[in-house]
């Protein structure tokens, strides 16, 4: 028997979270089965938790869209039982049972190897928000985008990916400004490596085809009218990595900053993210990531927790990283 947080619907439609005892013939087809040391808490898990977003289409389901663990059983040659792996994104937590449950089974594919030196807690304080921001700060530099170029933006600084990104752009030498709707947290945020805390108010509301040249890059966590504002504050030739719709889906933009000023608008996705790129990422968190900023930015809760931890993340009330301990 292992424990696990388990997502039913009820007769009404309402989604009902509760912590259920199952066995493994419960657990869905793969070809790797994990113990499971940790999971995390993002955003998407905040949406499916409380059934705010069209996240989960088949009940009941398991959430939990990364974890890390122990192998106990495989059928792909790459993965013997005691090797440690991590997993984040294809659909798990959306498509297939997660990660929010003491015992996983899943697809080899899916997996990447723990990297050496670094640990489980490490490793989840990391997560699909840590990895995304990663591949946010590899798309810049692919870009062209250098420190001395500028300073650079990081919208929803306070989030998991927004205070990751902050952190690796300040130790890649970026002077980085972070936009954040909790003005509370700016001495936390310069703890991280912010050199300035922007109020998310200056960003909202209609912005102007182009606005004054501010930014020579930016990671964008959020979309909508911020996005927009980011993007006409752009300087010739920047770049902009998107990876979230936390405030909006839209857009409303025009084709000026590309047009006039080169301004490169990237997107980045980690759910997809091929083995090769993926694990070369995970090898670079492990040593651009000092050990001291893992405490800074992440803390522990338990399976009984989440529902009200899901609340407050799709609230805005959540800062940085919560691992998940089944």
């Amino acid at each position: 028997m292992f424990k696990a947080l388990q997502l039913r619907q009820d007769d009404a439609g309402k989604t009902q979270a509760e912590i259920v005892q199952l066995e493994d013939h419960h657990l869905p087809q793969g070809n790797v089965t994990v113990e499971v040391q940790y999971s995390s808490l993002n955003y998407k898990d905040g949406l499916a938790v409380t059934g705010t977003g069209k996240i989960i289409r088949d009940f009941p389901m398991v959430p939990g869209i990364d974890f890390v663990g122990t192998v106990t059983d495989s059928e792909d040659p790459r993965y013997q039982s005691g090797d440690a792996v991590i997993l984040t994104g294809w659909g798990v937590g959306e498509r297939h049972w997660g990660g929010m449950s003491q015992r996983a089974r899943v697809q080899g594919d899916w997996l990447v190897p723990l990297p050496q030196g670094m640990s489980p807690e490490q490793a989840m304080a990391i997560g699909t928000a840590g990895l995304t921001a990663m591949l946010c700060v590899q798309a810049l530099e692919q870009a062209g985008v250098r420190p001395e170029q500028g300073p650079i933006l990081v919208t929803g600084a306070s989030g998991g990916v927004g205070s990751v990104a902050v952190t690796l752009l300040a130790k890649a030498g970026f002077e980085v400004h972070a936009i954040t709707g909790r003005e509370d947290n700016a001495d936390w945020l310069k703890g991280l490596g912010a050199h300035t805390v922007l109020p998310r108010s200056q960003f909202e509301g209609q912005s102007r085809p182009l606005d004054k040249a501010l930014w020579a890059g930016a990671v964008d966590t959020v979309g909508g009218e911020i996005l927009a504002k980011v993007l006409s504050q752009m300087a010739y030739d920047g770049a902009v990595a998107a990876c979230g719709l936390a405030a909006s889906f839209s857009l409303p933009t025009t084709v000026m900053p590309f047009i006039l000023r080169g301004v490169k608008l990237l997107g980045v996705d980690s759910v997809m993210c091929p083995f090769e790129r993926r694990q070369a990422a995970w090898n670079r968190l492990l040593k651009d990531l000092g050990t001291q900023h893992y405490d800074a930015f992440s803390t522990v809760a338990s399976l009984e927790e989440v529902p009200q931890l899901a609340q407050q993340i799709i609230q805005g009330q959540v800062r940085g990283r919560v691992l998940i301990k089944p």
